[in-house]
């Protein structure tokens, strides 16, 4: 990562608008990926932008760089119309981000229902802010008996987010965006539908490439390919507007490297 160029600025919607207001960085994206990735979709309404790190050696691309550029292709080809709001991110410079330093969020910026993909220590993190009505769903009887882990006993979460919306304050989600089964990258479908995603769709996560679904917390359901439920990053909140990912609340520990599986 010696000598990285300082990360661009991108606007989170379907090209650069402006002087660009969101910092979405993609380290170990593989040369040649000059503009941003981006990605809405119609119904989730995920946000994903990814930054080239102009890497010289020309190493191949690995198999997960392939499945996040091709998850993000697609949302793009699915939502040619819609556009996003802004997301306002602070800018850390490449010795920061090599080492895994904080990301902070406005998520004051974030519509309800509203999914955005930052990048955190090459992991794409998940944030989503949960509206009234859909929180009330992760409560549901109906949709916590069809859970695999509903009370997560398993440790892909820090304390502070063992509870019922996984999560410090219960509008806002933060999630490590890797399906737990072979290490594509969900897609956010938070509304209930009968046909989309899949048929009888409760509202959560799903992910393409084998039919894992998850709920609005993250927590896998029976009967699919993935294992465990999406794993929780460390994050705390600083104010009433900034989500910081890579950083515990004041007397937590805890580390990602800890939980069963990413």
């Amino acid at each position: 990562m010696a000598g990285l160029a300082a990360p661009r600025r991108f606007a989170v919607g379907f090209g650069l608008v402006g002087e660009p207001k969101s910092l979405l960085y993609a380290p170990g994206i593989g040369r040649g990926l000059r503009q941003a990735a981006l990605s809405s979709h119609m119904h989730g309404h995920d946000a994903m932008a990814f930054a080239d790190n102009e890497t010289t050696g020309g190493a191949p691309q690995t198999r997960r760089d392939f499945l996040y550029l091709a998850t993000g292709a697609m949302g793009l080809v699915a939502a040619v119309s819609t556009l996003i709001p802004l997301i306002d991110q602070m800018n850390p410079d490449a010795s920061t981000l090599a080492a895994g330093g904080p990301i902070d969020v406005d998520v004051t910026k974030l519509e309800p229902g509203q999914n955005v993909i930052v990048r955190w220590r090459a992991h794409p993190i998940f944030i989503m802010r949960r509206s009234e009505q859909l929180l009330k769903t992760l409560q549901d009887p109906a949709v916590v008996a069809r859970l695999s882990d509903p009370n997560s006993t398993v440790h892909q979460q820090p304390p502070y987010a063992q509870n019922w919306h996984r999560s410090i304050k219960p509008e806002y989600l933060a999630l490590v965006g890797i399906c737990t089964h072979l290490g594509c990258i969900p897609q956010a479908f938070p509304n209930k539908s009968a046909t989309t995603p899949t048929a009888d769709w409760p509202g959560g996560y799903f992910c393409p490439c084998h039919g894992s679904k998850y709920d609005l917390a993250g927590r896998v359901y029976k009967g699919v390919p993935a294992p465990y439920n999406l794993p929780v990053p460390p994050y705390r909140f600083v104010g009433d507007k900034i989500l910081r990912v890579g950083e515990n609340p004041s007397g937590e520990s805890y580390s990602l490297d800890s939980v069963t599986q990413i």
